[in-house]
């Protein structure tokens, strides 16, 4: 059950929906939650209870750490399929949904927040989070990574950014930043925005030592 006491940190993962072919991913994650939940650590999620995401979830919750899964209505069928009493609810939610619809706590995925869209998924992620993680995963995690880094260039946050280079998962990923920056579309100083670490240990220090780099786009998107 997810505890009371309220998180340090919360921290925003971002990963595959699915297991992937390496027992050391699900591995991995299961600690990264389990190493958060123990720092009192918070992890705001996609809400999903299968691969890499039902791992991280369930290392973080069932070590008393908060967990919040924020999970469109559209992906329930493919990314949450497990707990009788969460369905029991889930229902019950998805025939009285208004738009962002609380699901009561899970011992094993903390509480749940059901939303119409990606779009409004992606925003309440990042507003409640401090820090970003990307695990591997596919498609889906790429583009919340980028998105993320994006804002971070453009003056919308300054919130830590990390990859989890899990077995070399993102070592062509990094390449192509070496190769943004070499032919001029990425400025050296924002390649810096990500920091990369190799072990569970490593992400939450580089969340925790994280400076933010000079060559950010001095925006101003307050309202007038």
């Amino acid at each position: 059950m997810t505890t009371n006491t309220a998180p340090l940190k919360k921290v925003c993962v971002f990963c595959g929906s699915g297991f992937g072919n390496k027992a050391s991913f699900a591995d991995d994650a299961t600690l990264l939650g389990q190493k958060m939940a123990e720092k009192s650590w918070g992890l705001v999620y996609g809400g999903g209870s299968t691969g890499l995401m039902g791992a991280v979830a369930r290392g973080c919750a069932t070590n008393d750490g908060y967990v919040h899964g924020i999970i469109p209505e559209a992906l329930i069928a493919r990314e949450r399929t497990t707990e009788e009493d969460f369905n029991e609810n889930l229902k019950k939610s998805i025939d009285n949904h208004d738009g962002s619809t609380p699901i009561p706590d899970s011992k094993e995925y903390g509480k749940t927040t059901l939303v119409k869209d990606m779009h409004t998924r992606k925003r309440m992620m990042g507003e409640e989070a401090d820090a970003f993680v990307a695990l591997p995963g596919g498609y889906g995690t790429l583009e919340e990574l980028m998105e993320v880094v994006t804002w971070f260039q453009l003056n919308i946050h300054n919130k830590p950014i990390v990859i989890y280079n899990l077995d070399g998962f993102y070592d062509n990923f990094l390449k192509f930043i070496e190769d943004a920056i070499e032919s001029g579309f990425v400025s050296k100083k924002n390649g810096e925005i990500i920091k990369v670490a190799t072990t569970v240990e490593g992400v939450l220090k580089e969340i925790e030592e994280y400076k933010i780099p000079d060559g950010r786009f001095n925006l101003n998107w307050k309202s007038t």
